[in-house]
């Protein structure tokens, strides 16, 4: 027994070691892809969307806060590979690591859940995990770069809008991605891949044209987040709006499209203004979505536990009411063009009950 309990220990702290790593090389990789794209506003380089604050957020929230090294190891990474070793990017990394700590201990003090089924939930992200938490990387950067005389004292407000909407952009498009796919599983069923495929397909020719074309046509995007978000809740939400922010980033840096002919702090400001617009709708209309089925399933549940209770006190009076006969439960689901029902972390249409088209759809 006396051997157990070291073995244990060093397992969970190779584990633990694994998970650092992991964390500081994603949080790595994301910083190199968000500065791929960047805007210069008032001298200073900001990433328009910065995917490493998504990614720390996401993993604090599936490890824990024993993950937070890795935060930190990633983020020194990232600012030395873009500038001279100096004793100012303490500051940096302090502010990197601290502002989604902050963010984590926010959504869990309000009861954040990770499979994102409540408005609430949708709610909390947004304003406590993106806005707010975020303040503290844009105040600890820009306040490393006022103090060292990198930027002039009117211009802090500006650069420290355009880093906090950037953070902010961080975690409201990739953190919703990365936490589904800790516990979304592959759809068995096929019955709605076509509509999948028609979505996918207006998304990738419609979203490319709305943010480069010169007619100002990005509210295009919005009828495809819509669509999204309702038929496949936060798996398309997340990933159309995903898309279609990268795009509009593109666009932005490239000065194409609706940015075209205008300046870099004007740039930034209707970027950041549509991507949150657009991540704020997609979020906050898939959560009262989701939330509805997992009401209405719940709902069905009891329905079915009374007609137990019913049939027991009357034995075949409530068996032929309640639940549908298989029949008309099959004519239900091919006229609503949905499969066997939706689960949580899954796609409508798949898994017992919470997706358009479910046998228990009232009627």
């Amino acid at each position: 027994m006396a051997g157990v309990v070291p073995t244990q220990l060093s397992s969970r702290t190779a584990r633990t070691v694994l998970e650092i790593i992991a964390v500081a090389a994603c949080y790595y990789a994301g910083g190199r892809l968000g500065l791929l794209k960047s805007l210069v506003v008032e001298e200073s380089v900001v990433s328009p969307i910065w995917p490493p604050t998504g990614i720390a957020l996401a993993a604090l929230l599936v490890l824990g806060l024993r993950c937070w090294p890795g935060i930190a190891i990633g983020a020194f990474l990232v600012i030395i590979s873009i500038s001279p070793l100096q004793l100012n990017i303490l500051g940096f990394m302090i502010g990197n690591t601290l502002a989604p700590i902050c963010s984590y201990l926010l959504l869990r003090a309000a009861g954040f859940r990770k499979e994102m089924d409540r408005l609430r939930d949708g709610m909390a992200l947004v304003f406590l995990g993106a806005l707010v938490g975020m303040l503290i990387s844009a105040l600890a950067g820009v306040g490393v770069l006022y103090i060292t005389g990198k930027i002039e004292a009117e211009d802090f407000w500006a650069v420290w809008s355009a880093w906090w909407a950037g953070d902010a952009m961080g975690v409201l498009v990739v953190t919703p991605v990365l936490l589904l796919l800790t516990h979304a599983r592959w759809p068995r069923s096929t019955a709605r891949w076509g509509e999948v495929l028609a979505l996918v397909v207006c998304t990738v020719v419609v979203a490319p044209f709305a943010t480069r074309s010169s007619l100002g046509l990005l509210f295009l995007a919005y009828p495809l987040l819509i669509w999204a978000a309702l038929r496949f809740q936060l798996v398309g939400s997340t990933l159309s709006a995903l898309f279609i922010s990268v795009l509009a980033a593109v666009a932005a840096v490239d000065a194409v499209g609706p940015f075209a002919h205008r300046g870099r702090l004007e740039i930034m400001i209707n970027l950041q203004a549509f991507n949150v617009t657009l991540a704020l709708s997609g979020l906050l209309l898939a959560a009262v979505v989701t939330e509805q089925y997992e009401t209405r399933q719940r709902i069905e549940e009891a329905c079915r536990e009374l007609a137990e209770v019913v049939d027991q006190l009357a034995p075949g009076e409530a068996t032929h009411r309640w639940p549908l006969p298989e029949r008309d439960a099959r004519r239900g689901r091919r006229e609503l063009g949905g499969g066997p029902g939706g689960g949580r972390g899954g796609w409508p249409g798949d898994g017992p009950g919470g997706g358009p088209g479910d046998a228990g759809e009232p009627r």
